[in-house]
């Protein structure tokens, strides 16, 4: 195996993920900014301002399986380097909210593909026994993008009274050096099998990615997968009935936590629980710090521990530290407590949920179907975000306490507590033809249980 070379094409593709955290966070810094800059009020502000990014998102998670089997991995990760070249360059210029959120709106496409392209790819390049650490790496990046952008955020603060057009236009450099890096990669062997009938290059690749391996007998696995479908039958299908119910699930829970509203608005937050707003921004950075701590360990014990485990410890995780950032607004107890209780739900969702999503679902399709499960999940990541997002501010400011919200989130966490209990099989070291015959309903038949 020449596992520094799948390394190397495994990190390049997840900077799409440094992309996405960067993106979808540095906003933040720039909330209160632009709401004063541009006088609007707080629904505007939310959904047109804010949550524009996450509309170009739900779009790009919904339709972004068509470029990643199309014209491929490859090529639909580049498009969506430029996406965020685009976007970056285009918000840092503009001095209306319209064409603000047109360019976050682009930018929010390129993090919707990327959640179907990036993970896909990885996922079949990678070995069995690492594929759990290696798409990770995507969320690692995700998360250290995260930090870089509330210690961006922080340090450009006092730059002027166009502090924001800094902070957000600086995310250009990036993904200029992202697209130009992406050229680099291969072409996915398993796209290049059953999207592209090449099986010349696919064994190159395969070749590359381990010279010891029988070439041939992965050929013919893959054909005999692409002999055994239908290419034009339905996710929906009543077979894949199993893994969609898994994947909209996972995604579902994944954002009934709360996270992403947390990550847009945290200084926000910190400030109503009573901080000033240079400590709340600072405090915003230990989020990111503690976001990329945990996702790390969660990257060592993915292919150790399991899916499934990660999961239980995030789930606990989130009940506890939900239901005592709940208990601190109904308390009263200002000052550093509510930091510090985020900081145990930010680690709770590294380990678990932050650290499994992607890989889970790039390993429960088939391979003729994986983008568009790839999108199912993510769509329902991201249009569940969306949401939240855009009445957050409302809800916050016109709660009788915030307490009340973070008890929604953590009653949500529970529930998905039971779903990892009843449903959620474990996928670890099982290979992505192995798992299909597992989790897929035969034709009159039943689903497999052996995962779950």
């Amino acid at each position: 195996m020449n596992h520094r070379k799948v390394f190397f094409w495994a990190i390049t593709v997840a900077l799409a993920g440094f992309l996405f955290g960067f993106d979808t966070v540095v906003i933040s810094g720039a909330d209160k900014q632009l709401e004063a800059l541009w006088q609007t009020s707080s629904l505007f502000h939310g959904f047109v301002v804010m949550s524009m990014a996450l509309w170009g998102t739900v779009i790009g998670a919904l339709f972004g399986n068509i470029p990643a089997d199309r014209l491929g991995r490859k090529r639909t990760l580049f498009w969506i380097g430029v996406l965020y070249f685009i976007s970056a360059a285009g918000c840092a210029v503009v001095s209306d909210p319209y064409t603000f959120s047109f360019f976050r709106f682009i930018g929010g496409l390129g993090v919707g593909a990327s959640t179907i392209a990036a993970p896909a790819y990885v996922s079949e390049i990678a070995p069995p026994e690492n594929r759990g650490k290696l798409v990770a790496l995507y969320q690692f990046n995700i998360v250290f993008g995260i930090l870089i952008a509330f210690i961006s955020n922080y340090l450009l603060k006092d730059i002027g009274e166009n502090a924001w057009r800094w902070m957000i236009g600086v995310e250009a450099f990036p993904a200029f050096i992202y697209t130009l890096m992406v050229l680099t990669i291969p072409r996915s062997p398993r796209w290049l099998m059953l999207h592209n009938n090449d099986r010349v290059e696919a064994g190159k690749v395969l070749r590359a990615i381990n010279p010891s391996a029988d070439i041939e007998h992965a050929l013919d696995a893959m054909v005999a997968e692409e002999n055994s479908t239908d290419k034009s039958e339905s996710l929906f299908n009543p077979r894949y009935r199993f893994p969609v119910v898994l994947a909209f699930l996972i995604a579902f829970f994944n954002q009934m936590s709360g996270i992403n509203a947390f990550l847009y608005y945290a200084p926000r937050i910190f400030e109503t629980a009573g901080l000033g707003a240079n400590t709340a921004l600072l405090s915003s950075i230990g989020i990111g710090i503690i976001n990329m701590v945990f996702t790390l360990l969660g990257l060592y014990l993915i292919d150790r521990l399991g899916r499934k485990v990660l999961m239980y410890i995030g789930s606990f995780g989130y009940i506890v530290s939900l239901s005592l950032v709940s208990s601190a607004f109904f308390m009263n107890w200002h000052g550093i407590t509510v930091p510090i209780f985020f900081f145990l739900f930010i680690a709770a969702h590294a380990i678990g949920q932050g650290t499994v999503i992607w890989v889970f679902i790039s390993e429960i399709f088939p391979n003729h179907l994986r983008a568009k499960g790839q999108s199912l999940g993510s769509f329902t990541h991201w249009i569940s975000a969306a949401v939240i997002t855009v009445f957050l501010p409302v809800v916050l400011v016109n709660a009788s306490n915030p307490g009340y919200v973070f008890s929604f989130f953590a009653f949500m966490m529970v529930l998905q507590l039971l779903y990892v209990y009843k449903l959620m099989p474990e996928t670890k070291g099982v290979s992505l033809e192995e798992l299909q015959k597992q989790l897929i309903k035969p034709v009159g038949g039943a689903v497999q249980e052996e995962l779950v």
